[in-house]
């Protein structure tokens, strides 16, 4: 059982000066769900080497059993440290795909030509692909066999307008994952904020924010028997 994930590469928090990237507990949370379960995990990110950490999500307040375990952990650290860079991997080796999130992919992933590519190779072999918190903006440009939007018609989730506003970002990010979403023509359902709520439709699984991490990844491993 072979599974990618992808992080981001972007670490600017648009024009505020601010860092961003990814978000520890969604990485580590699946990661560890995946690996426990025997699952051979290989990491990537559109610049390869150590991605970005949001600092975040690095705060005290941000912390979980499994981040706290990720602090131990040395071979994973040196794993994160050294992705494989995007454009040299391949769908066909791989079982499934999953993107944790932080507000970074929705700078690069979003518009990542390989990303794009990778998604859709996915979709056409009929392969899990799973997205957690603001990682499912990534399928903002992802087209299906039909030439329409991946998600149109479909049924996803992904942060939340209110959630966005909760943590004071939405005149920050380049667009809203719930706007964007109902614009393209998908079915976006939520919970209420910081609720565990993940939405699967065929091989697509999507969910809403960090909470949702663990129960997203669990759906994908699920999804692989």
């Amino acid at each position: 059982m072979k599974i990618l994930m992808v992080l981001t590469s972007h670490n600017l928090l648009g024009d505020t000066g601010k860092k961003t990237g990814f978000w520890l507990e969604e990485f580590v949370a699946p990661y560890y769900v995946f690996k426990d379960a025997g699952a051979e995990v290989t990491l990537a990110s559109p610049a390869g080497g150590q991605p970005p950490l949001d600092p975040k999500s690095d705060e005290p307040d941000a912390q979980t059993t499994e981040t706290n375990r990720f602090r131990s952990d040395a071979a994973t650290q040196q794993v994160l440290a050294h992705t494989k860079r995007l454009a040299d991997v391949n769908a066909e080796d791989f079982d499934a795909v999953f993107y944790p999130g932080g507000h970074g992919p929705l700078w690069d992933l979003t518009e990542n030509k390989d990303s794009i590519a990778l998604i859709e190779a996915f979709d056409r072999s009929n392969k899990p692909h799973g997205f957690v918190c603001h990682a499912p903006g990534v399928l903002r440009h992802v087209l299906g066999n039909d030439g329409k939007p991946l998600i149109h018609q479909r049924y996803v989730t992904g942060f939340s307008n209110s959630e966005e506003a909760a943590v004071g970002l939405t005149n920050v990010v380049p667009f809203l994952i719930e706007d964007e979403f109902q614009r393209i023509g998908a079915r976006y359902t939520k919970s209420a904020d910081w609720q565990i709520h993940v939405v699967i439709d065929g091989r697509l699984i999507t969910g809403q924010n960090p909470a949702s991490s663990a129960a997203a990844a669990l759906a994908l491993l699920n999804m692989l028997g």
